[in-house]
């Protein structure tokens, strides 16, 4: 098992920032590696080990704010930063205030001539901290008002600018606004990407349906024939009853004749249904269906085209299958596509397929297509299978009641494996 570390995709620091934590998550709560969940805490904890003693010290010594004045206002501007990585917007609300209330604290301090007013230069770093974690949090609305405030207090506390001191006020201005404008760009390319892989994953899913439906509305005009041949079957046997039986009661020819109507019936709303499912469809649609007995034909042409395939069918299996138009039909629709996906992804491949019958129980066809692995470029070569590849197998799979296993193989390979009732269950238990 893979450590945590190495566990998921390889992603660098850029795609994390690039990827905003929910809301009350820590930043980075969401990076696939524990260092880079961990990254944000022990930059906060160096800044802050680093800004709280510099930051009384300097209030101290430089601005001779004295030892009360200077140890409060240095919690005051540097412990916000431990709600910067859950809470930035809070802890920008609070250290505002308390950067505030430092600048007017040290208008009145002896040794601020000289010095940066109205915001130290440990203020500026943490307030910069901040707003890298507010970028990649918050929206573009609420940067906007953050800095607009910023620079309204500043201009605020202009008025009361002492003499002889460095006005520090536009040089935040500008750095908090370059600072917001990098990680909201990275937190708006994060937000991006993420709604296009919704989209796509959304689309995949749509594809995907749209290759069900269309694999169905196939698989139902192809059975139109099935369904044909036996209705029309009836409606004969039907209408002929009483020619063949010419000793039957009143009553009884009545009932052949209501039994033939209802065949003939039958047979208009399926033509009717037939034009619905092939619209427009090209006349090929209309061409007799296939089943085992053209599947030497249909290998004789995939040899053709350069792909070598091995064909071993039993008779009994083409004869039990033709006894079962839906099983031959889709036997040999289940060769085709499985041959089709070897053209289009082990092309050159060596391929057998097998066919035989399995007499056991209600009993049943097994068709079996292995294919080796791939020698050469693809090409295209079955350009009237269903393009469905395994979606089309599995429901012509499910249509008969059977089984479909498919896989890789340990030599690179590819199997397919289906198992076709000749009986359904409803059957086998009537």
């Amino acid at each position: 098992m893979r450590s945590e570390e190495t566990s998921g995709p390889p992603r660098g620091l850029s795609a994390v920032l690039r990827t905003p934590a929910r809301a009350a998550e820590p930043l980075f709560a969401q990076a696939p590696r524990r260092w880079q969940r961990r990254l944000p805490y022990a930059v906060v904890a160096v800044a802050l080990l680093t800004l709280l003693p510099v930051t009384v010290a300097v209030l101290t010594n430089d601005y001779k704010a004295g030892g009360g004045w200077a140890g409060a206002l240095g919690v005051a501007q540097t412990v916000p930063l431990l709600l910067a990585l859950t809470r930035p917007l809070a802890a920008w609300a609070v250290a505002l205030a308390a950067d505030t209330v430092g600048a007017l604290v040290l208008i009145h301090a002896d040794g601020t001539a000289g010095q940066s007013w109205p915001w130290t230069p440990m203020v500026i770093l943490g307030y910069l901290l901040l707003m890298a974690c507010l970028g990649l949090r918050e929206s573009i609305r609420t940067l906007v008002g953050v800095w607009l405030t910023t620079g309204a207090v500043g201009a605020l506390l202009g008025f009361l600018e002492p003499g002889g001191v460095t006005n520090t006020h536009a040089l935040l201005f500008v750095l908090a606004g370059v600072m917001l404008v990098v990680t909201g760009a990275l937190r708006g390319v994060g937000d991006a990407q993420r709604r296009v892989a919704e989209q796509e994953s959304i689309s995949e899913a749509e594809r995907a349906g749209r290759t069900l439906l269309e694999e169905r509305a196939r698989i139902a005009r192809e059975l139109h024939d099935v369904v044909a041949h036996h209705m029309s079957v009836i409606t004969v046997q039907a209408d002929s009853a009483p020619y063949r039986l010419p000793d039957m009661s009143e009553d009884v020819r009545q009932e052949f004749g209501a039994i033939a109507a209802g065949a003939r019936e039958s047979l208009s709303e399926m033509r009717r249904l037939l034009v619905v499912l092939r619209g427009d469809g090209p006349d090929g649609e209309r061409a007799p269906q296939p089943g085992l007995a053209r599947l030497q034909q249909l290998v004789e042409a995939t040899v053709r085209a350069g792909l070598p395939v091995e064909l071993s069918m039993t008779a009994e299996a083409a004869r039990a299958a033709e006894a079962v138009p839906a099983v031959d039909l889709s036997a040999y629709r289940i060769v085709q596509e499985a041959l089709a996906n070897v053209v289009r992804h082990a092309p050159g491949a060596t391929t057998r397929v097998a066919v035989r019958h399995d007499a056991a129980g209600s009993g049943e066809v097994l068709v079996l297509v292995v294919n080796g692995r791939a020698r050469s470029a693809a090409v295209e070569l079955e350009s009237s299978g269903t393009g469905h590849g395994l979606v089309g197998m599995r429901e012509r799979v499910r249509l008969t009641g059977g089984t479909l296993d498919t896989g890789p193989l340990p030599d690179g390979g590819f199997r397919v494996a289906a198992r076709l009732p000749l009986h359904s269950p409803a059957e086998d238990s009537s």
